[in-house]
């Protein structure tokens, strides 16, 4: 990647090659190289709205044009792009995240980047993942002694989902925001103001990522955000709902999954998550007393039996 930086952008500082990935500083400013995995639709509409951004004066990084004056570089029918960083790596929290949630509201047109099909996309990915296990997955026993447990616990919040769409109308309180695929803890800038990170969601998507984040790298943070969010922020019930919804369904354990799958991490990073299962189910118990406190959701009857 180094060799593409200097053929494609005369870059020669000092390149920091890590994890597909390449970062460097030039004129005092930060850069990030990495592969482009979206189509090119997808980012003529993340341009649009980084665009948009832009002239909002909303902190968002930078697509760079290339020596040809192309945003995309492609080599070996492989696709790059190179992003200008924010230079100071700053952290945000839940009050900054609500406060970025207000500053961009987006209309219910018809997008490619809107991602509002949780259930029809999360039954096709354990669809999916399913297959991989009996067809891939005969040699790696972790995942083979725990994939049941957290598709079924996929399965709950795809009913979850459909159950409360059949059941419960959203209202306008539901607003659609630019979000994130993920939202991890330390929640950096780099990652933050990251557009290839962008998606269109409802803005529940954010804070359940963030708290299932901060429930395996920092229990004491979450209660800390936790507090901070339900003090300041009102859902619906249908947004409770939603957001119960998205507690429910690990993200966290499929993420890892699929890297063991693609050979980018080792089988037994998963072990930090399984470790913790008992946990979990407090935590999403402990979740649903407190939004049941807050509105008439929903229960999981073998959550309840276990308490």
């Amino acid at each position: 990647m180094k060799e593409l930086l200097k053929k494609y952008y005369n870059v020669n500082e000092n390149i920091i090659e890590e994890n597909s990935k390449c970062t460097f500083i030039k004129n005092n400013k930060k850069y990030l190289f990495i592969p482009f995995e979206r189509t090119e639709e997808e980012f003529s509409e993340l341009f649009s709205l980084n665009e948009e951004l832009i002239t909002k004066n909303i902190p968002t990084s930078l697509f760079i044009l290339n020596k040809q004056n192309n945003y995309i570089t492609i080599e070996d029918n492989q696709k790059y792009i190179l992003l200008e960083m924010p230079l100071e790596n700053q952290e945000y929290n839940v009050l900054d995240m609500m406060k970025f949630h207000n500053q961009l509201i987006i209309s219910s047109k018809k997008s490619i980047l809107y991602r509002n099909k949780w259930a029809e996309l999360w039954s096709k990915k354990i669809d999916y993942f399913e297959y991989q296990v009996r067809e891939l997955g005969r040699d790696k026993p972790i995942i083979l002694n725990s994939f049941s447990y957290y598709s079924g616990l996929a399965e709950n919040a795809i009913s979850y989902i459909n159950n409360t769409i059949k059941k419960h109308q959203p209202t306008v309180s539901e607003r659609i925001t630019l979000q994130r695929k993920r939202i991890n803890f330390p929640n950096l800038s780099c990652d933050y103001f990251n557009p290839l990170n962008y998606i269109i969601d409802l803005e529940v998507r954010d804070i359940a990522s963030y708290f299932k984040s901060l429930f395996f790298e920092s229990k004491e943070n979450l209660k800390i955000e936790m507090n901070a969010y339900f003090k300041n922020k009102k859902l619906s019930l249908y947004g409770y709902q939603l957001l119960y919804a998205r507690l429910l369904y690990p993200s966290f354990y499929f993420d890892i999954y699929e890297n063991v799958m693609e050979g980018k991490k080792e089988e037994k990073e998963l072990l930090k998550i399984i470790n913790q299962v008992e946990e979990y189910e407090i935590f999403l118990k402990e979740m649903f007393q407190l939004l049941h406190s807050f509105a008439p959701i929903d229960p999981i009857e073998w959550l309840i039996k276990e308490s």
